[in-house]
């Protein structure tokens, strides 16, 4: 079970509880919400209350969320971008706007929907939601992911990442123009304070998280930049640069609403991937282009747009 711990803040006072919590833990539908409330799995105060209580500040809500019951991913045609495919692994470049795996409420249109009607075959440590996804991009970051097809495949991949000996790089557009070449990010990042649906650069309840970046060209307004990662946190690089002052364009969390260029989330590209294979011990590097619509901006910046 998976519980969480929320405090009202003041700017939030006065909303549904139902609401608040869909605003707080937005992967989460609000009608699931709705039935863990009345299912007495939530509570204000250590207190049961209805859908409708208007929160206070200083409230505190508890957030009991049970193991997901067995379900069944249905596999969905898709017109999946493999860069590359044996009987142990698939990378994919994944575009902007995939989810990668099914969550409470949201079963279909995933990227597991569609490995499931490309292959039969996926490794299942991480169980039926998550059948062999080893690592995971965000919604909106687009680029390249490993998939596991079987479980020696996924422990192999899984032990690269726990000892951070996998090669991640990222294409990144960010608001405002670094001064410096390069720079490394060592700064431990953890579930942010009050907002749940943010990570933040904390001391509290946090890992270690090091990001290394380059800068590769500089605009007026902007910077494009190389972000290599020697951690794998959730949000890391957008958490890091939004820290260092200058978050990612078009970044709905970490980021303002200003020049975002019409990106339709971050500006994140996962361009490189390198690991070793799990069964031939080859060292595999794969590289996947930035998004043509990143590209134009890129292009319209180079001019002075």
């Amino acid at each position: 079970m998976d519980i969480f711990t929320i405090e009202v803040t003041a700017d939030l006072a006065g909303t549904r509880l139902d609401s608040f919590l869909t605003s707080q833990l937005q992967e989460i539908s609000r009608a699931y919400l709705q039935k863990l409330i009345s299912d007495n799995l939530i509570l204000v105060n250590e207190q049961n209350k209805k859908a409708n209580y208007k929160v206070k500040e200083g409230d505190v809500i508890l957030v009991q969320i049970p193991e997901a019951a067995p379900i069944d991913v249905l596999p969905e045609e898709m017109d999946l971008d493999i860069v590359y495919e044996d009987s142990d692994v698939i990378v994919i470049n994944k575009p902007v706007g995939l989810v990668v795996h099914p969550a409470h409420g949201h079963y279909s249109g995933t990227l597991v929907n569609g490995l499931l009607a490309h292959c039969k075959d996926l490794s299942g440590i991480n169980g039926k939601m998550r059948p062999g996804i080893v690592h995971r991009i965000d919604k909106d970051t687009s680029g390249l992911i490993m998939v596991a097809k079987n479980d020696a495949a996924h422990q192999h991949l899984a032990a690269q990442l726990k000892e951070h000996s996998i090669t991640r790089a990222y294409y990144a557009l960010v608001q405002g123009v670094i001064s410096e070449p390069a720079g490394l990010v060592d700064a431990p990042i953890g579930r942010h304070g009050t907002d749940r649906k943010k990570m933040a650069v904390t001391f509290n309840n946090s890992k270690e998280a090091r990001t290394k970046y380059v800068v590769k060209e500089r605009f007026a307004r902007n910077t494009f930049v190389e972000c290599r990662l020697e951690t794998g946190r959730t949000h890391q690089i957008r958490v890091h640069m939004a820290y260092l002052g200058h978050p990612l364009v078009g970044d709905p969390l970490y980021g303002t609403r200003k020049n975002n260029l019409d990106f339709p989330g971050q500006a994140l590209h996962a361009y490189q991937l390198g690991f070793v294979h799990p069964r031939t011990g080859e060292n595999l590097l794969f590289e996947a282009p930035l998004p043509e619509h990143y590209q134009a901006v890129l292009h319209q910046l180079a001019l002075g747009g």
